[in-house]
């Protein structure tokens, strides 16, 4: 469980791994009579999950006369305090209650080791002011480009280096291939 190494400088892109803070979800928009309603969830911290190199292309081809590489929008996973996600409480504000999980036993240990497909613990290093988070690849959800490239000057956090962001890929793609076994 040792520290992540991360950099915090802003690229002129969105990159694979960069974290931002207070990220706006759509949960629904209804037309009533009328009137409409967006409910949306603003989550205190994401990664983000879609690769690097469709970011980079992207980027890139913007204002080209064909836009084959262009995105829609950018996959992203919660960011839960993790001594909130033990205690089953990170998503109290919704009124949710979630499982608890013992930190002392080998649901928790597992969890903090990296070995639960469904969760990706993060330790940030001191020079980050960010309380050790967890990942929950059950709560992915996507955001669109330009939005997040709105809020990218103001709400980028940090970015995890080549190696750990590898590492949080490799195993949402692995939580998203897993074969579902009834129950």
């Amino acid at each position: 469980m040792s520290n992540v190494k991360v950099d915090k400088r802003r690229r002129i892109r969105i990159s694979q791994g960069d974290v931002f803070r207070d990220v706006e979800c759509i949960e629904y928009a209804i037309e009533k009579r009328g009137v409409i309603e967006v409910s949306k969830i603003v989550f205190p911290l994401v990664i983000v999950l879609t690769q690097d190199c469709d970011l980079e292309q992207d980027s890139s081809n913007r204002g080209k006369s064909t836009q084959n590489t262009k995105l829609l929008s950018v996959l992203v996973a919660p960011l839960y305090n993790a001594e909130h996600l033990f205690l089953g409480e990170h998503l109290s504000d919704l009124g949710l209650t979630m499982e608890k999980i013992n930190i002392k036993k080998t649901p928790g240990t597992t969890l903090m080791q990296n070995e639960r497909p469904r969760y990706h613990y993060i330790d940030f290093p001191a020079s980050v002011p960010l309380v050790a988070s967890v990942a929950d690849f059950k709560h992915y959800f996507s955001v669109h480009v330009t939005y997040l490239e709105s809020i990218r000057k103001t709400n980028f956090v940090c970015r995890l280096s080549d190696l750990f962001r590898e590492d949080v890929s490799q195993r949402f793609a692995a939580y998203l291939a897993r074969i579902g076994l009834p129950a």
